[in-house]
């Protein structure tokens, strides 16, 4: 059969991989055409759009892109339509695939969409439009099939990809040596995948760095920049960037300075004390605070439903409050063991991998269906 993805972000780009990898396992006339990223296209088929050239967050950021958002949208479309895949599959990135949505749906095509979009955290009736215009939403996080089910809508829970993704991964056990790394305690930095997200956030985060001379501090770089590009804000610091060794970097960190996002999760995963930070545009901080239901942003405390983790959002994200944080999860043995008790529930709700394994097979279900 013939898959069209769309990603939009790093993440999306991740767990595509996956999904591609076990659909190929089921289906071995499997052709991919797709928007995502340098893992998706690792795993073959056609990269249409890299989504580096994609990802805008934030209120104010979009309009400003609006532009080139729009030509990306057209583009998408046209190539949708001259391609005709026996499924459309969306990750994530609603504010670009539900508008996909409705017209691969307008044109019946079969649409399915991985990851749900979180309209649990604000303007819920958008269900109702996901309602009409997806023909299967397969949902990651254990709280959405109530949300969805309280709508009047059936959801397919395959579990969380990031599982899939951590239990794949591979150790470098020689990760110190190969990165001529010190013999220091690692504090590893993420800084987000986006330009926004890495200027605003990295020169917070660097802030800290001359409080801990005990700690080796690392940089995980996105794969969508260059090392030139981080070298701007590290001017004078013995501080390296490493490219496409984000796991490596937490299987080896003893703490976290953490960009809101999928990667506070992963980091939790990987058993890492956490401070996550975020900065955003104030208009765009402030439209969010009148819309956003939620009570936390990072995904380990939407999960558990209470604070694990602190965040440092806005004026708060500042290189003293995250120096007090940092502080108190190296120092503070009962601080720091509170939040490992925590991860260790976090682990028995997440479940166990397979995401990516069900949802290919369900996929495949419903498109043989058609």
């Amino acid at each position: 059969m013939k898959y069209y993805l769309v990603a939009g972000e790093a993440s999306g780009d991740l767990h595509g991989a996956n999904l591609m990898k076990a659909l190929k396992e089921r289906d071995e006339q499997a052709e991919f055409r797709f928007f995502g990223g340098d893992l998706m296209q690792a795993e073959g088929g056609t990269l249409v759009k890299h989504y580096a050239d994609m990802a805008f967050m934030g209120f104010i950021e979009v309009v400003l892109n609006l532009n080139a958002i729009l030509k990306n949208l057209k583009f998408c479309k046209a190539d949708i339509a001259a391609w005709q895949p026996d499924v459309l599959i969306l990750i994530d990135f609603p504010g670009f695939n539900l508008k996909i949505a409705e017209f691969a749906k307008n044109n019946n095509l079969l649409v399915c969409y991985y990851i749900s979009p979180k309209v649990w955290a604000w303007n819920q009736k958008r269900v109702l439009k996901i309602k009409r215009i997806v023909d299967h939403l397969f949902c990651i996080l254990p709280f959405e099939v109530d949300f969805y089910k309280a709508w009047g809508m059936e959801v397919d829970y395959v579990g969380n990809p990031l599982l899939d993704a951590v239990a794949a991964f591979k150790p470098d056990e020689n990760f110190i040596i190969n990165n001529k790394l010190p013999p220091k305690k690692i504090i590893a930095l993420l800084p987000g995948s986006r330009k926004q997200e890495i200027s605003r956030l990295l020169p917070e985060m660097l802030g800290v760095t001359d409080q801990f001379p005990n700690h080796q501090f690392v940089i995980a770089g996105a794969p969508s920049f260059t090392e030139d590009y981080y070298r701007q804000f590290i001017i004078g610091k013995d501080i390296p960037v490493l490219f496409n060794a984000t796991y490596d970097l937490l299987n080896n960190a003893d703490a976290a300075i953490v960009a809101s996002g999928t990667a506070t999760l992963e980091t939790a995963l990987f058993n890492v004390p956490q401070v996550v930070v975020y900065k955003g545009h104030p208009v765009s901080i402030g439209i969010a605070r009148l819309v956003v239901k939620i009570k936390f942003i990072s995904l380990v405390n939407l999960i558990m439903d209470k604070l694990v983790v602190k965040e440092l959002i806005q004026q708060d994200c500042a290189t003293e409050n995250i120096t007090a944080e940092l502080d108190k999860i190296i120092d503070n043995k009962n601080y720091r063991s509170r939040m490992m008790g925590d991860y260790d529930e976090l682990d028995v709700k997440m479940g166990t991998p397979g995401a990516s394994a069900k949802t290919a097979a369900l996929i495949i279900k419903y498109a043989t269906k058609k």
